[in-house]
């Protein structure tokens, strides 16, 4: 079994509590004891974590797998600037070679940056530092760029040495799956929280491929919850930044070709807007572009779809082939209409750090 099948296997088990999840549950109940300590260090110990000069907003899951808080943070980036803020973001950068911080360019590839932030760089334009010490990149990046008064911790709602003003849990239609920790569930951490205890999330954002409201997860005193509808785009982009819309590319021969936490969502995507593929591979998340290498087609005459994500690697790597095997990629962004009152939470929480206050001026749809 492949990683990407395994992946697919594990995101049917933590569904529901089956006898493969109540196998695991012991292991769970000891990864619950292990994260409950860890976190009770850091809440007993300010010293241990760091605030920064800035406001900081940390955004993540609460779940394993993608739950779209890329998107999110391209929507809150967007919104912010529009709001007069100057951000930058800091996150780890899972799936990069090296663990220093690093400050990424418009051309540092997704090896180097890793998948998600070289995407945040390339869409926002904005400082993005990497570091498997999230406060030394944002202590590096409050260096380079003295102008940036807000950080956005992107992946980070685990990771606590990090001061953070603002947390925001992202969810999706999966919601908390079963309600178990790791391995057994879902869950890196128990969901809701125990009442009182320290670095809860202050908002919930809910995704989902419908306009009706999921459920959102139960909601801890004081935690408020949002709803967002992701879509795909009616275009596709190029490696040169040509757009093509997806009607276009209806009733032609398609492969589609996504390494991310779960590829089968962005099939169905496809298929909901007419464009069902030919060939679907999935690959596991964070794939190495040799992986990438070895599936895609070697004719100039294929035309392959994929995620923004896998396309920080896809069209780099294509300018190694020769001209006559390079197929003609296409990225498909995915559109996430947020609820407008999501925006207006976020402000409040900010207000205490601005002089005067400032407006929200965000429609509430962002791409991503």
């Amino acid at each position: 079994m492949g990683r990407s099948s395994a992946e697919a296997a594990w995101q049917a088990v933590w569904t529901r509590r089956g006898w493969q999840a109540r196998l695991l549950w012991p292991l769970s109940t000891l990864y619950g004891l292990l994260a409950q300590r860890r976190r009770q260090r850091f809440a007993a110990d300010a010293s241990r974590v760091q605030r920064m000069p800035v406001p900081v907003i940390v955004v993540g899951n609460v779940v394993v797998g993608g739950a779209g808080k890329t998107p999110t943070v391209l929507a809150l980036l967007a919104h912010l600037q529009s709001a007069g803020w100057h951000p930058g973001v800091v996150s780890r950068g899972h799936g990069r070679h090296g663990s220093g911080v690093l400050e990424l360019q418009a051309d540092t590839p997704a090896s180097e940056g890793g998948d998600e932030p070289t995407l945040i760089r390339r869409r926002s334009g904005v400082p993005v530092f990497v570091g498997a010490q999230r406060v030394d990149a944002a202590r590096a990046l409050l260096a380079a760029h003295p102008q940036v008064d807000l950080l956005i911790c992107d992946d980070g709602l685990q990771h606590y040495a990090l001061g953070r003003d603002l947390g925001i849990a992202v969810f999706d239609d999966r919601g908390t799956g079963n309600g178990w920790l790791l391995p057994a569930g879902l869950l890196r951490e128990p969901w809701p929280p125990a009442p009182g205890s320290a670095f809860v999330p202050q908002v919930v954002l809910q995704q989902s491929r419908h306009a009706t409201p999921s459920c959102l997860p139960a909601l801890p005193d004081g935690v408020v919850g949002f709803h967002a509808t992701r879509r795909l785009s009616d275009h596709a982009l190029g490696p040169q930044g040509q757009r093509l819309p997806l009607e276009a590319l209806a009733g032609t021969e398609l492969m589609a070709v996504a390494g991310i936490a779960r590829p089968d969502a962005f099939f169905g995507m496809l298929c909901e807007r007419g464009l069902p593929p030919q060939e679907a591979i999935g690959l596991p998340d964070h794939a190495a572009p040799e992986t990438f290498d070895a599936v895609l087609p070697r004719a100039s005459t294929a035309t392959v779809l994929c995620t923004e994500k896998d396309a920080v690697k896809l069209w780099p790597l294509l300018l190694q082939r020769p001209q006559a095997q390079r197929p003609s990629v296409w990225a498909v962004p995915l559109e996430l209409h947020i609820d407008p009152a999501f925006f207006a939470a976020v402000d409040r929480y900010l207000l205490p750090h601005v002089p005067g206050g400032r407006l929200s001026s965000a429609d509430g749809q962002q791409t991503a």
